[in-house]
């Protein structure tokens, strides 16, 4: 990353089972200033033997009130599958910790001219919510919030939004049997509603088909997702135009192997959803995981999304 900031992690907290925040201040003078919906990039280390040593760069949303820019606040579940980064924070993270972040950037902001705004969130997906809520009530904008987890145990903040929203923050935990009936949600809204999502790929997808399904314009429709890479099959990269080789890991994403080798590639959410580190491709077959790209430039062969999508072979020949 260019630009790092270095901070230290100074209070840590368990807000459920699989989820813990951290506050992070600066090493030194002042952190970057951010809107409602930032997001920063945190690297890290690996929890793995000092054989299988490798730093990560996740995404997370600042869940910090943006009028207030002393310190940041991110909130990290611990993955059933992850590559490291998420084990790494729960697991060897502590008080006094310091880490490399990159400045704020904003890809989820409000549309601020929106006549209402409709949020749904899934699970760990209500954290850029959380940075919403101050401005959304300085302006005296109108809001609802709809709040879905598995249980209480992983509805993180769900108490606390429930006592300072109170009819404003709807919550749905699977566990009781309650659902969000996302169609009756959206059509009672005014004309001018902006709908935003974050949380899983299939609730993303259940509010997008929903809103398609009634004429809602995309225009209308936000969403942001940090799944970040997931492991697959190792394989091998030439850079066409060094003839530089690299291995990738089962357990490493493109992008990272590439930024290992200092091969610097523009990048802001690393999940295939900003299409910032969008590559030519000369040569192999690709697994598209992005949700960037269109089905045509998928089929092409052409591009991909080195920070989630991978070879489908055991060989990729990118034109950089």
């Amino acid at each position: 990353m260019t630009d790092q900031i270095s901070v230290s992690v100074t209070a840590i907290k368990q807000v459920a089972p699989m989820i813990k925040e951290f506050t992070l201040e600066p090493v030194d003078g002042l952190l970057t200033p951010f809107s409602p919906g930032a997001h920063i990039v945190v690297e890290m280390g690996s929890s793995g033997s000092s054989a299988d040593k490798q730093s990560y760069r996740n995404a997370y949303s600042l869940m910090s009130n943006p009028m207030y820019s002393r310190q940041y606040r991110i909130a990290v579940r611990l993955q059933d599958d992850s590559r490291g980064g998420s084990v790494y924070m729960h697991q060897q993270v502590e008080v006094g910790t310091q880490l490399k972040i990159s400045p704020p950037a904003n890809l989820f902001a409000p549309e601020w001219m929106a006549k209402k705004h409709v949020l749904f969130a899934g699970g760990v997906g209500i954290t850029p919510f959380l940075s919403y809520l101050p401005e959304l009530q300085q302006r005296k904008a109108e809001f609802e919030l709809h709040y879905m987890f598995r249980s209480r145990q992983t509805g993180a903040y769900s108490a606390e939004l429930r006592d300072t929203l109170g009819t404003g923050c709807s919550c749905y935990d699977a566990d009781l049997g309650n659902r969000c009936d996302i169609a009756a949600v959206m059509s009672g809204q005014p004309l001018g509603t902006h709908f935003y999502i974050c949380g899983p790929e299939s609730l993303i997808d259940a509010v997008r088909t929903t809103a398609d399904a009634m004429g809602i314009p995309a225009s209308a429709i936000h969403w942001e997702a940090f799944a970040g890479a997931k492991p697959g099959q190792p394989f091998v990269v030439e850079l066409s135009q060094s003839g530089l080789e690299l291995a990738v890991a089962a357990n490493s994403s493109l992008l990272e192997t590439l930024e290992s080798a200092d091969i610097k590639i523009p990048n802001l959410c690393r999940a295939g959803v900003c299409g910032q580190c969008v590559c030519d491709v000369a040569e192999g077959e690709i697994e598209h995981r992005d949700s960037y790209l269109s089905d045509s430039e998928k089929q092409s062969g052409q591009v991909m999304m080195p920070c989630v999508s991978r070879a489908a072979g055991e060989r990729l020949v990118l034109d950089i």
